[in-house]
């Protein structure tokens, strides 16, 4: 009976059952909190599928000689769509592109600097992770130290973009981190934003009015952002050539199925995909393993740090500026789109009824998320 016919208990492992708790647990917040429904939900079933043994969904290609068929779903989506060609994450930029405007970042440009200020976590989670690969702690050299910094981006699909061609084996546990931590941004920024500013620059007010912005430069915007930004990390192409090109058929005006498309159809079925397969990336084994808490915990402490570089300098743009400029908006310059800009928003009106931040914050927000996809092309200009 054994030759032909096994069931998943005998091979169920501790590691698997904890995956399992874990996935239920993302699943019970995507649809009671309602935490970032859209990425946890699917992540936490591909966690379910990846941890029942016996399956033969996480069968890859290259396992059963190239025969597409005879692999898993799983298996094959994680190959082709991840780790051989990485098209996923550079379609979902595609339709982050087509969702944004940036229109309150050409109203007011300043507020690139918001979104680059946000980046340190990057640099304090990639020197973290040298130091603890230096020490011996762990198995962490450059590639790695990458793929674990850029988490301190808060963008997913930059984190999955990077990792997979650095760090591929890490694949799982910074994507599951950059989303876990994107969830709980209305947890995490709020006690870190009180204790850098004071209630006095918290409730500065800001004028809800931008200037206005006309479609014409709506338009070059997209077009002269890529030339230049290419120009200067060519290996930021892919996210931000994709980024940029979903804004301009947004934009344009001249091609609304294809904005509508990008913006409904396509960026939901990729994320149904893209999702299901970074929960398949997190095997029990990866959980049982010490450098699997180093992962979060870096990744929290960029998370922290980005939040407050952004902080920080809305400080210092406070006091250089004439106009009155709320530090709060600094904490969206994390590429948490757009639950930072609400952050911003919830806890500015919150200490002053009068505020509305929100579409100020939405400049920092996106400028982060051009800002995570930059240091990603030049971690991989500079080592691949």
């Amino acid at each position: 009976m054994d030759s032909f016919f096994r069931t998943g208990f005998e091979a169920l492992s501790l590691g698997n059952v904890v995956m399992l708790v874990i996935g239920l647990v993302f699943i019970w917040l995507a649809i009671s909190k309602k935490w970032e429904p859209y990425e946890l939900l699917p992540i936490g079933a591909g966690m379910i599928l990846a941890n029942l043994p016996n399956t033969g969904l996480l069968v890859q290609p290259q396992e059963v000689g190239g025969e597409i068929g005879s692999a898993g779903l799983l298996g094959t989506f994680i190959e082709y769509g991840l780790l051989r060609y990485t098209i996923l994450p550079q379609l979902i930029f595609l339709g982050l592109g087509a969702m944004t405007d940036f229109g309150p970042l050409i109203a007011n440009p300043r507020l690139f600097l918001l979104g680059a200020a946000a980046q340190i976590g990057i640099v304090i989670a990639f020197l973290g992770a040298l130091a603890l690969g230096h020490f011996g702690l762990a198995d962490f050299g450059l590639k790695e130290a990458a793929a674990i910094g850029i988490i301190g981006g808060a963008d997913g699909p930059t984190t999955i973009y990077l990792t997979s061609q650095l760090a591929p084996e890490l694949m799982g546990i910074t994507a599951v981190a950059a989303y876990s931590y994107m969830a709980m941004v209305a947890i995490i920024q709020p006690p870190i934003i009180r204790a850098l500013t004071t209630k006095k620059e918290r409730e500065t007010y800001m004028e809800p009015q931008l200037r206005h912005v006309s479609k014409r430069e709506k338009i070059f915007f997209p077009l002269v952002c890529t030339i230049l930004v290419i120009l200067l990390v060519p290996r930021s192409a892919p996210l931000v050539g994709m980024f940029m090109f979903g804004n301009l058929i947004r934009e344009s005006g001249v091609v609304e199925r294809l904005s509508k498309s990008a913006q409904n159809s396509l960026i939901n079925i990729v994320t149904i995909i893209l999702m299901l397969c970074i929960g398949a990336s997190m095997p029990g084994e990866l959980v049982m393993r010490k450098e699997t808490l180093m992962v979060l915990a870096l990744g929290l402490i960029a998370f922290a740090f980005g939040t407050a570089g952004g902080v920080l300098l809305g400080k210092l743009m406070k006091l250089v500026t004439k106009e009155p400029f709320n530090p709060i908006i600094g904490a969206a310059g994390v590429s948490a789109v757009p639950m930072a800009a609400r952050v911003a928003q919830h806890l500015g009106q919150k200490e002053n009824p009068r505020n509305f931040l929100l579409m100020h914050a939405i400049g920092p927000n996106v400028a982060g998320v051009i800002g995570s996809a930059v240091v990603a092309g030049a971690f991989l200009s500079m080592l691949l």
